[in-house]
């Protein structure tokens, strides 16, 4: 494991590509699963590759993985190439569990929304013998997660603590339905949010006190909806300019699904890809980008995301193009835009959230 990076995600010295959860799930997986774990397993939402490279190393007979987070598909590659060991195949959740697969190594995701889309996709295809360990530190687990669990699964017992970590273990699966996308209408804009997206079917203030100064946006050809969680700007970007082109990014999988069902609600023409920032786009080939950033890397609270999202808006902006910007006002966020973007001037402010205007230089 200390082999391991975090490249091409976030983290100074302080964080590394594996934790104590990690080496919990595998070692527990090896004294108490060893048959299951010689046959076909799943790893669902590995963060860097330690579940993944570490059944392989375990002796794992087929590993098969879904990753929601394109950070995480790229750390795991990096990892895999510089172990030389094999990445697995990538899935999508509803397909990476078979009949055959015999044990599923899941990082217990916060949301609820995401745990129970998890559960019911696992359970829905698993045979009668699958046993799903769950874990992640203490710190993040509520005995509500045992209940969500307890959708797909009709045997769910916690084990001890181990280094401030602890693991779910889920067995006989029930026949359940999957989980479906969430609808609502918010201020006459219908927003569709996949379980587990950021925000789900509402608006959060941040993107609240965005929409509030779209009456003062720039003319544009192209736009984009950077970091565009359900992409609710994106849906209103297009319904303000028919005829633009508009693009809607996201470094999560189900956030792009939601923001392609959220343009689709709304009638509206939105490109949807599933990237880490802006590394596909070109140069200078966007008027407008639109950024609520996130300030998270799983669980370490970080402005080194909201950094690397500016220079990336830098870069694909044309000459005199726009980077408009919602944050929490206590980040002070005016220098770096200043510094990486170019002129720079408020145009709203709460003691919670600004939002500033950029102008490429």
């Amino acid at each position: 494991m200390d082999a391991l990076t975090r490249a091409p995600d976030v983290g100074d010295g302080e964080l590394r590509a594996w934790d104590a959860a990690d080496r919990y799930l595998l070692d527990y997986a090896t004294a108490e699963f060893s048959d299951a774990l010689a046959g076909e397993v799943a790893v669902i939402d590995d963060t860097h590759g330690a579940l993944t490279l570490g059944a392989g190393l375990l002796g794992a007979g087929i590993v098969r993985v879904h990753q929601d987070s394109i950070v995480a598909r790229r750390a795991l590659a990096a990892n895999a190439a510089r172990t030389g060991r094999a990445a697995g195949e990538q899935h999508p959740l509803e397909a990476v569990v078979t009949a055959r697969t015999s044990l599923v190594l899941l990082r217990m995701p916060r949301s609820l929304e995401r745990l129970d889309a998890v559960a019911r996709a696992v359970a829905a295809n698993a045979g009668p013998r699958l046993v799903l360990l769950a874990g992640n530190r203490i710190k993040h687990m509520t005995p509500t997660q045992n209940a969500v669990l307890e959708a797909g699964f009709a045997r769910v017992e916690a084990t001890l603590a181990r280094g401030k970590s602890r693991i779910v273990v889920a067995r006989n699966p029930r026949r359940v339905r999957p989980a479906e996308p969430m609808r609502a209408a918010v201020d006459g804009i219908q927003v569709v949010a996949v379980p587990g997206v950021f925000a789900g079917a509402a608006l959060d203030i941040g993107t609240r006190a965005l929409l509030a100064t779209f009456d003062q946006l720039p003319p544009f050809a192209r736009a984009i909806d950077l970091a565009c969680g359900t992409g609710v700007v994106a849906a209103e970007l297009a319904r303000r300019t028919p005829g633009a082109s508009i693009l809607a990014c996201d470094v999560s999988a189900i956030a792009v699904e939601s923001a392609r069902l959220t343009a689709e609600a709304n009638g509206v023409e939105v490109e949807t890809r599933h990237d880490d920032g802006l590394s596909a786009e070109p140069a200078a080939s966007a008027d407008l980008v639109v950024l609520n950033p996130p300030f998270h890397a799983g669980a370490a609270v970080t402005t080194e995301i909201a950094h690397r999202l500016f220079a990336d808006a830098a870069r694909v902006l044309r000459p005199g193009g726009e980077l408009r910007v919602v944050w929490n006002s206590h980040l002070a966020y005016r220098p770096v835009l200043e510094r990486l973007v170019g002129p720079t001037r408020q145009l709203a402010r709460t003691p919670k959230f600004t939002v500033t205007a950029s102008r490429r230089r």
